[in-house]
């Protein structure tokens, strides 16, 4: 592939590494592909492997090269200077398609000191959920503790494995399409049946699993080899039930030609916006990802529809983003609002 092949958007096929839970029907609904057996995520333009792994996870483009090769190879071109000064040749985002076939267990993420400080990585991992598709009744996520909860307790309730009383903690939240949740780091969550989400990410696999029992085969993958005595130090513990509509937010009344769903909370680590296009509408260059909802169209001169999910370099400039159809646009931080944290 040539240079200035690569410096034009890219329509990227599934990539879905084998996880610990079941799901990806909706997956394979939207692109209009095959379910995968425990694929319920697709890592969409991803540089970053699981957790523990040389390289599951990772995109690989059209051409057969990683992205991640690409990038290191052309930093400017594929993230912008301004970026590179920043963040080196690094994306600073993971975007999955996220499908929970089954409950998810209680979880949480280490933020950005901690993993400066104990995982030698610049990123932790703050991420959020914006929900695209529910099935089944009663569609919830679980998203912080409702009420401050000691460190003691929360241990035990680890050492013991009470999953009814970690999920019992947490805040249940209904969701439906449109419906957006920003998770910051340490804050313990889950995600339930049926809920079908774009997820924006900082660009790790580090989790904290507080409820392994069920999920995991053993305690030794649940806390990143770190031992749950420091691990758990990483826990959000402060109640969130009066302060929940700082997380989560209704989106789908809001039409525009570019929909803000995150808002400046997000900003230092990622942003997102859905697009609607009856016509055509320039984007600014950007590194960015591009999951498209509903319709049809044409992104500069590629083809793309209802399931394409596209990365596009820097260095493609502006873009005319022209049909009818709705997408979900990913970008990295905002420069301005990311504070340095040095591994």
């Amino acid at each position: 592939m040539s240079s200035g092949v690569l410096h034009q958007p890219v329509n990227l096929p599934a990539n879905q590494p084998k996880q610990f839970y079941r799901g990806g029907e909706a997956i394979a609904a939207l692109r209009g592909g095959a379910s995968a057996d425990f694929g319920p995520e697709d890592w969409v333009a991803s540089t970053t492997t699981l957790f523990g792994r040389a390289d599951a996870g990772l995109t690989t483009l059209p051409n057969g090269v990683l992205l991640r090769d690409a990038v290191a190879a052309d930093p400017d071109g594929w993230l912008g200077a301004d970026h590179v000064a920043k963040f080196g040749a690094d994306t600073a985002l993971l975007v999955k398609l996220l499908d929970a076939g089954q409950r998810l267990p209680v979880h949480c993420h280490p933020s950005n000191a901690f993993a400066a400080t104990h995982l030698n990585c610049r990123h932790g991992k703050t991420e959020a959920w914006i929900v695209i598709g529910t099935t089944g009744a009663d569609p919830t996520v679980y998203i912080g503790f409702k009420d401050e909860v000691p460190a003691d307790v929360v241990a035990e309730w680890v050492a013991t494995q009470n999953s009814a009383a970690m999920l019992d903690a947490l805040n249940p939240v209904g969701v439906r399409p449109g419906d957006t949740v920003f998770v910051p780091a340490g804050v313990p969550h889950a995600i339930g049946e049926g809920v079908f989400i774009v997820e924006l990410q900082q660009p790790t696999d580090f989790s904290v699993t507080l409820e392994w029992r069920g999920f995991l085969d053993s305690p030794d993958a649940a806390h990143l080899g770190l031992g749950y005595d420091l691990a758990l130090d990483c826990v959000d513990r402060q109640g969130w039930g009066s302060s929940l509509e700082r997380l989560v937010h209704q989106t789908s009344e809001r039409w525009a030609p570019s929909v803000d769903l995150l808002g400046a909370d997000a900003h230092p680590f990622f942003q997102a916006d859905r697009l609607h296009v009856e016509g055509s509408l320039a984007l600014e260059p950007s590194f960015a990802v591009l999951v498209v909802l509903e319709g049809s169209g044409q992104l500069g001169a590629l083809e793309v529809r209802k399931g394409s999910t596209v990365v596009v370099p820097h260095a493609a400039g502006e873009l005319g983003l022209s049909g009818d159809l709705v997408a979900v646009r990913c970008r990295p931080p905002v420069l301005a609002a990311v504070e340095d944290v040095a591994p």
